[in-house]
């Protein structure tokens, strides 16, 4: 307590302290148990349940993008971005990689066109090939690369192909965590995201690949050698896919792209990891496995 001319004035209570790594951990970590438990439980008693709980994460991730962007003044077309984010994902259900490939297309025509008659045929779009082209990254980077995971889920071990992807970016993020502070000394990518580390990128190694390796094993009935590859390539895509999320929201000047999620930020800053990595998953154990 301070006094200022003769009364008493209570000092601010002092910031919540976050973590090295910059979250405020006791609410990521109970928001990073709740998800979790979702997708177990999903995955475990009702996979393909899996498909209703995409769709609703990605609609939200998508929107986030969208709103952040429209702040920056891009000019997206958000009904179809949203409307060929659901076709990408159910249509996975009755026609495989050919409904999303086509519901991917068929977005891409539909935003070309609304962006350039949004505002009629008398007036000329501004920013057309940029905002095509932001829509057109979006529209790969959110629902099409997360639609790979619903084609993983109608195999008949799809709960465990979905399970096995998830545990290893989530143990590499764990490991990438745990080892960047303890022994974090050496930035990897300062100028893109100034608390990752070389040190952290060893720790998502060692428990990504280790969690991939027990996951082929006792889920999939694998041979253990195949999540070496596995891993290693989810470790590096899932670090690329955090790098790529840290460079769009530096170049548009913010922190988190929302706000759902307490410690997290929003639904995309949890899943931007998981995104590339479900397109090497599935090439991994449809192709390789």
């Amino acid at each position: 307590m301070t006094f200022q001319q003769g009364s008493p004035v209570v000092d601010a209570d002092p910031p919540k302290k976050s973590s090295r790594a910059g979250r405020d951990l006791p609410a990521a970590i109970a928001v990073g148990v709740v998800l979790g438990g979702l997708a177990i439980g999903t995955l475990l008693f009702a996979p393909l349940w899996w498909l209703p709980l995409l769709a609703v994460a990605i609609a939200i991730a998508t929107h986030e993008v969208i709103r952040r962007l429209r702040e920056q003044g891009f000019a997206l077309p958000t009904v179809p971005l949203l409307v060929g984010g659901q076709a990408m994902i159910w249509l996975t259900w009755p026609y495989g990689a050919t409904g999303l490939l086509g519901a991917y297309a068929g977005t891409i025509v539909i935003c070309m066109v609304w962006r350039l008659l949004g505002q009629g045929l008398n007036k000329q779009p501004v920013n057309y090939l940029r905002d095509i082209a932001v829509s057109v990254l979006l529209a790969t980077w959110v629902p099409m690369f997360a639609a790979f995971t619903a084609l993983l889920i109608f195999a008949e071990d799809g709960g465990g192909r979905v399970f096995t992807v998830i545990a290893t970016v989530v143990f590499a993020d764990i490991g990438g965590y745990v080892a960047g502070v303890l022994f974090g000394k050496h930035l990897m990518a300062p100028a893109i995201s100034p608390k990752k580390s070389w040190e952290g990128l060893g720790g998502s190694l060692v428990f990504g690949t280790a969690a991939a390796i027990l996951s082929v094993t006792f889920l999939l009935d694998k041979p253990a050698w195949i999540g070496v590859p596995l891993g290693v390539l989810l470790v590096i895509t899932g670090v690329l896919g955090d790098l790529v999320e840290s460079q769009v929201k530096r170049d548009l000047g913010i922190k988190d792209m929302g706000t759902l999620l307490p410690g997290h930020g929003g639904i995309m800053d949890r899943i931007d990891a998981m995104l590339p990595s479900a397109v090497v998953g599935w090439i991994v154990l449809t192709l390789l496995a």
